[in-house]
């Protein structure tokens, strides 16, 4: 071989080199997003019924503070609706008796404008009742949280007979995540970012099993500057298949075309 075969040959396996560089990438494990879950009302916990690492569906109840405040004040509005209720209804059959009366010629228009007021006031009361008891029942559960999708719960930190003080909640209670699907996390330079978009497709390589992906975001802003420039997050998303168990930071192989 010549001197200048030889230096087209290295240079094409450099390339070579480079492009599979470029098409395989050393990535980790993350989920796709987190939900940092708290209570809205002070009070003390009452059962925890969840742990790290169990799955939950929608719907499904995490936590539960003492109650019995908030059913307390909820007996009470209820009873403030019914009261307005029957407020109503006297105040209704006054007001017919009063177009009665009137209609006879035996009382004053005065009387009977007293009448149509104090059916007007009673309706008032009644809706002010019923919006009483809306906000009872939503502080009532707000004393419970719930599961806003099926996934996973990726912490807890918090225990029964907590006391919990809504103002100063530094540190979320539980924290939950979607697992039926989750991503890989690449660290790429500038230049190589450039060449994906959004819902480019890609596959993934876990301990030796290729699935199919698509590239799910492009990092904005730099997660740190090196010599040789800044890096970014390159997402890639993919389906999680059922009963796998899969954790963030594995590490995995994103192979990009």
């Amino acid at each position: 071989m010549t001197k200048q075969a030889w230096i087209i040959a290295l240079g094409a396996l450099m390339l070579a080199t480079e492009a599979f560089a470029a098409a395989e990438l050393k990535g980790w494990l993350e989920w796709v997003h987190e939900v940092e879950m708290r209570v809205l009302e002070n009070g003390v916990v009452d059962e925890v019924l969840v742990s790290a690492g169990q799955h939950v569906v929608k719907g499904d109840l995490l936590l539960r503070m003492d109650q019995r405040e908030a059913q307390a004040r909820l007996l009470e509005a209820k009873a403030r609706v019914a009261r307005a209720r029957v407020e109503v209804e006297k105040a209704g059959r006054d007001l017919v008796r009063s177009q009665e009366l009137f209609d006879r010629g035996l009382i004053a228009i005065e009387e009977l404008k007293d009448a149509e007021l104090q059916q007007l006031a009673a309706a008032a009361e009644e809706e002010a009742a019923k919006a009483a008891e809306a906000t009872a029942q939503v502080a009532l559960e707000h004393t419970e949280l719930r599961a806003p999708f099926d996934g996973i719960v990726v912490s807890r930190k918090v225990w029964n007979g907590a006391v919990i003080y809504k103002t100063i909640q530094q540190e979320p209670l539980i924290v939950i995540a979607p697992d039926d699907q989750m991503l890989a996390r690449a660290l790429v330079t500038a230049g190589t970012l450039r060449r994906f978009k959004p819902g480019q497709p890609a596959r993934i390589k876990i301990d030796g099993a290729v699935r199919d992906g698509r590239v799910y975001s492009l990092g904005v802003q730099a997660v740190r500057v090196e010599l040789e420039g800044a890096v970014y997050y390159l997402d890639i998303i993919f389906e999680r298949r059922p009963n796998e168990l899969l954790r963030p930071s594995e590490t995995v192989q994103i192979v990009l075309p």
